[in-house]
């Protein structure tokens, strides 16, 4: 589901064009509409369409590749790739971690971009984008760990299907259920802030400091992870002020004139039975995180809730964001 978002968001977009598609020994040689069910709801670009499937293997005509692949081959291919010359902007985790590997959301640490300059790849250059529920996290998070400091975090998430990928999960096992366990997922959300939120000192990043445990349950939801987030502030805010802060968050010119930013990064939705991710997952073309109900905790200082689409903003979108950035800086 992902790939497929790559190529819908590619297809049209202004300053790149998709002159290559690879993926497994199952589909090399086929054409791509053959190749793969097309689940998008706008149509198959016909030119991509007609692209035949190659290897995974550093021969192809491009500069840049995105990859969506699957985490038990990616971080080989990836550094394959990168070791050869090409920009390798990633949607899979191996790398996530790497200390000279930029985990980026451009709205909240284009500076990790520096890493860049170190990196261990003689030509190429590699980064990758978060876990697709750590990127709304991470932006709701910002604005408040600027302004008061972040202390503990509880989040819940509610998971859509998409994120499994297709088929993905069985609709037996979906239907009137709900699965609290996504393998490897709830060691992401709690690992990746730290390093998202920290600060860069030389060639390294200092993680952010905080203690951060999260529950993951996968849901009958086609798009969108929703979160269910409890923290402590280092310092009081009253509720006004950290909506006023999620209202007022904005990306760097650099970022915000990127083709693919949205105008608000965080929206704040005032009535409270939102955000729905039938209603708002789509806000800002899928790249704006929703908030809402944010209120008193009695465990924590405060409890809100959080929506964002998984495959645009969580995967793809933020991927694409990724790259966009860096021709904008002249990396790429």
């Amino acid at each position: 589901m992902v790939g497929q978002k790559f190529v819908e968001l590619l297809s049209a977009h202004p300053w790149f064009k998709i002159t290559a598609l690879a993926a497994s020994e199952r589909s090399i040689g086929k054409k791509y509409r053959e190749a793969m069910r097309w689940m998008m709801s706008t149509p198959l670009n016909d030119e991509v369409g007609e692209l035949t499937v190659s290897p995974c293997l550093p021969e192809l005509p491009c500069r840049v590749v995105f990859s969506g692949l699957d985490a038990s081959v990616a971080g080989e291919v990836e550094e394959r790739f990168a070791q050869a010359g090409y920009y390798v902007i990633s949607n899979s985790r191996n790398h996530r971690m790497d200390p000279d590997v930029p985990l980026l959301i451009p709205e909240v640490n284009s500076s990790h971009l520096e890493l860049l300059k170190t990196q261990r790849f003689p030509v190429g250059k590699l980064v990758t984008n978060p876990n697709c529920s750590v990127i709304g996290l991470a932006m709701a998070l910002k604005p408040l760990a600027d302004r008061w400091g972040i202390e503990k975090v509880h989040v819940v998430t509610l998971q859509a299907l998409s994120g499994a990928g297709y088929p993905g999960v069985s609709g037996f096992d979906t239907l009137d259920n709900v699965i609290p366990y996504i393998a490897g997922e709830e060691e992401k959300i709690e690992k990746e802030p730290l390093k998202i939120l920290g600060t860069l000192i030389g060639n390294t990043i200092a993680p952010y400091s905080m203690n951060l445990s999260a529950h993951c349950n996968r849901v009958s939801v086609a798009d969108g992870h929703m979160a269910c987030v409890s923290l402590t502030l280092h310092q009081k805010a009253s509720q006004s002020e950290m909506i006023s802060a999620w209202r007022h968050f904005t990306a760097e010119p650099e970022v915000s004139h990127l083709p693919l930013a949205p105008a608000n990064p965080l929206i704040y939705l005032d009535d409270e039975i939102y955000p729905q991710p039938k209603l708002h997952r789509h806000l800002g073309k899928g790249m704006s995180v929703s908030v809402g109900r944010l209120r008193p905790c009695s465990l924590f200082d405060w409890k809100f809730t959080l929506l964002s689409h998984n495959t645009v903003r969580g995967a793809a979108g933020c991927a694409v964001l990724n790259a966009e950035l860096m021709l904008k800086k002249g990396i790429i």
